[in-house]
């Protein structure tokens, strides 16, 4: 299999991704990454062009300990409690990667060159808890490239109107559902109405839209498998796909409304949608599959390095495969409703799930690193 690092040398797959005008974000980022120059590399080929972090990616690079040590020596000495530490730790490693992408930001006038780190996890249903937590995030990174995530939640909505009508970038996070993502983006177009009311520069502010994809084919596969039939299996593999073509379609129609329009006149932005959980998780499926048939112009895949090297060795990009597919989405998700499988129930489930997987993988590095400030406190003393 070719690697990223010798796709560089041989443009292909990951080139004419990129053509079609799909932004290429790494979902993934540790400071060994940073450290080692493979972020450097992977952004001066041009193979990514942003990277998206959260909860369960923190807790697995801050978890190992590699290259933190330093960092948690001082951070012991200092006697911090394990919440400020984690920040410190994560949003240095944000501002690091933002300083490597920071070429790509100026190059696009800020729409790549991003990097996103999200709000607490444990705030989601926590609407001013999340604002505030947003505020202090862009402080504590202090570059334009950070955006800050802010999970799709009910109490996420107001959130992202207030944070983007002050101005900051944001990547909207754990969106399943056709109804939240219309949500979202109304979210967004309220945010930047509230930040020209305040005089913001409306050029300065971008967004991106994550709807997640594979985790919809897992559930929904799973009750397909459940119910047996010939119609059943013949479904599997294809509610992700349909979920996010007509989410897609939502985005033409808001982002060609006269509201939108009237933003538009004034500089804005338009909130991209990003494709999300693009890791196939069924070995059945092609590992390039939510990559080759989520092609769209305005767009971000953003893959985890796995998927970015299987793209650069056998992906088949030919073109937009999204567009044209509207019809036949919703005649996908028709037939799973019919057979009744609720779609609601599982986008719903979905969501609740997404956030408690952030709940535990965070809670699960805040005990990492109360362990190691411990044992490296005892040792300084």
């Amino acid at each position: 299999m070719i690697t990223v690092t010798e796709a560089i040398a041989t443009p292909g797959a990951l080139k004419r991704l990129a053509d079609e005008g799909v932004s290429i974000w790494l979902d993934d980022l540790s400071r060994k990454r940073i450290v080692s120059g493979g972020l450097a590399d992977l952004v001066a080929s041009g193979t990514a062009v942003g990277v998206t972090t959260n909860p369960s990616i923190f807790q697995a690079a801050i978890g190992s300990g590699e290259g933190y040590e330093e960092q948690l020596t001082d951070l012991a000495v200092r006697d911090v409690t394990v919440d400020e530490a984690v920040r410190m730790m994560t949003t240095a490693d944000v501002r690091a990667a933002a300083d490597v992408l920071r070429p790509v930001y100026d190059a696009t006038d800020g729409r790549d060159g991003r990097v996103s780190i999200e709000v607490d996890p444990r705030l989601a249903h926590d609407t001013a808890a999340t604002v505030a937590e947003a505020k202090q995030l862009a402080w504590l990174v202090d570059r334009p490239g950070v955006m800050i995530k802010i999970p799709a939640t009910r109490a996420g909505l107001p959130a992202i109107t207030e944070v983007v009508g002050l101005g900051i970038s944001v990547n909207v996070t754990l969106i399943f559902s056709l109804e939240r993502y219309r949500e979202v983006m109304d979210a967004y177009l309220a945010g930047l109405e509230k930040a020209r009311e305040r005089g913001v520069d409306l050029s300065t502010v971008h967004s991106v839209a994550s709807f997640f994809v594979s985790r919809v084919d897992s559930e929904i596969d799973k009750r397909l498998t459940a119910l047996g039939t010939d119609e059943a299996l013949a479904l599997r593999g294809r509610a992700a796909l349909a979920n996010a073509r007509l989410a897609y379609q939502s985005y033409e129609e808001v982002f060609g409304s006269a509201r939108w329009l009237a933003l538009a006149g004034e500089r804005a932005n338009r909130q991209r949608p990003l494709w999300a959980s693009t890791g196939v998780k069924d070995p059945a499926y092609k590992d390039t599959l939510y990559v080759d048939e989520l092609v769209a112009p305005g767009t971000v895949n953003t893959m985890p390095e796995a998927t970015l090297n299987a793209v650069a060795d056998h992906g088949e990009i030919t073109g937009d495969t999204v567009t044209g597919g509207y019809a036949q989405a919703h005649a996908d998700l028709a037939a799973v409703e019919r057979l009744g499988i609720s779609y609601d129930e599982v986008v719903r489930q979905l969501e609740d799930e997404g956030v408690a997987k952030f709940e535990a993988a965070w809670q699960e590095l805040l005990d990492a690193v109360a362990t190691s400030l411990r044992n490296k406190g005892a040792d300084a003393r």
